[in-house]
């Protein structure tokens, strides 16, 4: 009697193992947006009847153990969240898909921000705005003929000499390209500005 109740006990675990065997399937496949075909990476796919699931890697693939007549969810930022249903009555332990999912795109109407709450209080603020008197002082000195001629004579170089400065410098440079320069210690030419400068007292220390 107790063989015959652990034959049966037996028996029955193993059609048990055998139906969830055959119901367990490797279940993969790629996702891919709906107008442009291209894959959507890192998508999560969950199972709605027992939480499996899994993420797709950075072209849009997945692979996990799923079963037969599972419902599996599809979601991604920036789409529409879609469920699959797997068959019911494979005949394989493999299945495959594509799963196509939809952008979900909010368009917002155009905002434009103003300080005034319009064009016309803005240009009434501007016109009746008071500069104060120190402000137009400063700036009308600044702008006088006088004051500009004598910035300009303390500078040392204008922006032309500068440019021609450099463009000298520059072309030196290609002119001895390949080899050494020539040193200046043997230049008479430098030699007499040296002394003439030394004379003027061009080198004397500032107290």
């Amino acid at each position: 009697m107790r063989i015959l109740f652990l034959l049966s006990f037996i028996l029955i675990i193993k059609s048990a193992q055998t139906q969830i065997v055959d119901s367990v399937i490797q279940f993969s496949g790629i996702t891919m947006s709906s107008d442009s075909l291209m894959a959507i990476p890192y998508t999560n796919i969950v199972s709605l009847r027992n939480g499996n699931g899994t993420t797709c890697n950075y072209n849009g693939f997945f692979s996990f153990v799923a079963e037969k007549g599972d419902s599996v969810k599809f979601t991604a930022v920036g789409y529409k969240d879609e469920i699959f249903v797997i068959p019911q009555n494979l005949a394989d332990n493999k299945y495959s898909v594509i799963q196509l999912m939809t952008k979900d795109t909010i368009f917002l109407a155009e905002t434009i921000i103003y300080p005034w709450p319009s064009k016309e209080d803005f240009k009434n603020a501007f016109l009746s705005y008071n500069i104060p008197d120190d402000y137009y002082e400063t700036a009308r000195k600044n702008l006088e003929r006088e004051q500009l001629k004598e910035l300009g004579e303390a500078m040392a170089m204008d922006a032309d000499m500068n440019a021609d400065y450099q463009t000298k410098q520059l072309a030196q440079k290609i002119y001895y390209a390949g080899q050494y320069p020539p040193m200046r210690i043997f230049d008479l030419f430098a030699w007499k500005e040296f002394i003439e400068a030394w004379k003027r007292g061009d080198y004397k220390k500032e107290e």
